[in-house]
């Protein structure tokens, strides 16, 4: 029997890993974190249903994903920056569910929790990757038929593969939240609605998201050069609200009670990319997918394309002669997809930073 090695134990390694168990394949996940709790798993994902939920359907996960899902989390509202008035909320109808909400941390579960025991190894960092062969940071070894790289943005396995790096796109994240927000933030829970609430102007905007449980996941959102921040001490949150409102000087204050009425402080996330396109010639005995693979800008596209990709190449792998066919199929298909959505989530971006507050690319 062949045997698969992952690296990386976020979605779309985990979908991968639960297709080739539903076909009887022997697969492990080798992850760096020392459990599944070590860390929080980000905010809420859209799952679209021509890419993400297909994925779930192949994994037999679709009936428990809809048990969690939020099909009101599809509402979109606009606001204007300096008014505060709504200028566009878009309110899913009855019945509408292609692209609901979920909790990235629930998603996971969910797919941890479909695994036989055992599959996910916790705590082992990979420090070299070749074809077949990883060799962990104490210095042990495994062996397969073929790795994996799910490992995200800065992935070991894509080293070994291509040898590219992300990069630096121009535009940060400042991340914030809100808890128990109905209750403790009314107005401002009022003003993100149900979904995702989006202000912006002059290459700058605001982000607020419903998660489950009554919390709101905040985003400033802004072009800046990469060291912008450069003195700035992110464990200080005075200073780094002072520094915010000060760039968004002049917008309404009801909107400015995001940077001031947080729970907790403020998370620095710079948003890199991998250059459009990236490709590599195929290489026996490893792959990649995810963010390894094709790394874009955050606008509801990254995990749906994670899990369809975990899927697909599981499904390959089950049903094609050979593992180095199976790959090649799955390549053949996931690149130039991964090309296309990757061009067009570029032009999102610049989108998203845009004055125009119908542009919803987030």
């Amino acid at each position: 029997m062949n045997s698969i090695a992952i690296v990386g134990a976020g979605l779309g390694g985990l979908a991968c890993a639960r297709v080739l168990q539903l076909h009887g394949l022997d697969v492990t996940v080798f992850e760096q974190e020392a459990s599944a709790d070590a860390r929080t798993q980000g905010g809420t994902l859209d799952l679209h249903g021509d890419t993400g939920q297909v994925a779930l359907r192949t994994a037999g996960l679709h009936d428990r994903f809809r048990e969690l899902a939020r099909p009101e989390g599809q509402q979109m509202r606009a606001l204007d920056p300096h008014s505060g008035d709504v200028v566009m909320d878009e309110v899913p109808t009855e019945g509408d569910d292609f692209r609901p909400e979920i909790d990235r941390g629930q998603l996971r579960g969910l797919l941890l929790d479909s695994l036989s025991p055992g599959t996910v190894r916790w705590g082992r960092p990979v420090a070299e990757v070749a074809p077949g062969t990883l060799t962990f940071a104490d210095g042990t070894t495994a062996e397969s038929d073929l790795v994996v790289g799910a490992d995200g943005a800065w992935s070991r396995v894509r080293q070994a593969l291509t040898g590219v790096r992300p990069e630096y796109s121009g535009v940060t994240f400042v991340e914030l939240g809100l808890d128990d927000a109905d209750r403790r933030h009314p107005d401002l829970a009022a003003l993100t609605g149900q979904g995702t609430m989006m202000t912006k102007v002059d290459g700058q905007a605001l982000v607020a998201q419903r998660n489950s449980n009554g919390h709101i996941r905040c985003y400033a959102v802004f072009y800046a050069s990469e060291d912008w921040a450069a003195g700035l001490d992110f464990a200080d949150t005075a200073a780094v609200r002072a520094h915010l409102l000060e760039r968004f000087a002049g917008w309404h204050p009801s909107l400015l009670g995001f940077l001031h009425d947080l729970d907790g402080g403020f998370t620095h996330r710079p948003l890199h990319v991998l250059p459009v396109p990236h490709a590599w010639t195929h290489t026996p005995g490893l792959t990649l997918l995810g963010d390894a693979a094709h790394l874009m800008p955050p606008l509801g596209v990254g995990a749906n394309l994670a899990l369809l990709d975990g899927t697909e190449l599981a499904t390959a792998l089950a049903t094609a002669p050979s593992v180095d066919e199976a790959v090649r199929t799955y390549e053949a298909g996931m690149l130039p997809r991964s090309i296309e959505t990757a061009k067009a989530c570029a032009t999102g971006l610049h989108d998203l930073l845009s004055d125009d507050l119908r542009s919803m690319a987030a």
